[in-house]
């Protein structure tokens, strides 16, 4: 199997289980391959860590939460694995540049982090491309 259908996999299972605690060593043991191995695969091919992809995603999904729901923000912030109000508001910050409560007011989803997809592969070249769902702005 290459490297971007293992991607493509670990993908999958992360969007599959993102409501859950992901842990490497879970994903790994689900895959069955190494922890190490994962991560420096995924790493190679998105650029991103493991970690980082699971962050963004989570955030992206709470902010089409904020978008789409009444739900109060601190439940979002646990949904999206936030110990605190106060830890999610300074990672969503980061990522949208605003607090969720104006995100809220904005109303228009755009989402950050994608699904990502690994298209074909073209003379050995593989094309990545990222979904995006959601609402957005007209």
């Amino acid at each position: 199997m290459n490297n971007s259908a293992i991607v493509e996999k670990i993908a999958d299972y992360i969007e599959t289980h993102i409501n859950e605690d992901l842990p490497l060593d879970k994903i790994a043991n689900a895959l069955n391959y190494s922890k190490f191995y994962i991560a420096r695969i995924f790493t190679k091919e998105t650029k991103c860590t493991v970690y980082k992809y699971i962050q963004g995603r989570r955030l992206t999904l709470a902010a089409q939460k904020l978008v789409e729901t009444e739900q109060p923000i601190v439940e979002i912030a646990y949904e999206a694995h936030y110990d605190s109000q106060q830890a999610f508001t300074l990672a969503f910050k980061q990522l949208y540049e605003c607090t969720p409560n104006i995100y809220r007011k904005n109303g228009v989803f755009y989402p950050k982090q994608s699904k990502i997809r690994i298209m074909s592969s073209f003379k050995g070249y593989s094309f990545m491309c990222y979904l995006a769902g959601g609402r957005l702005a007209a």
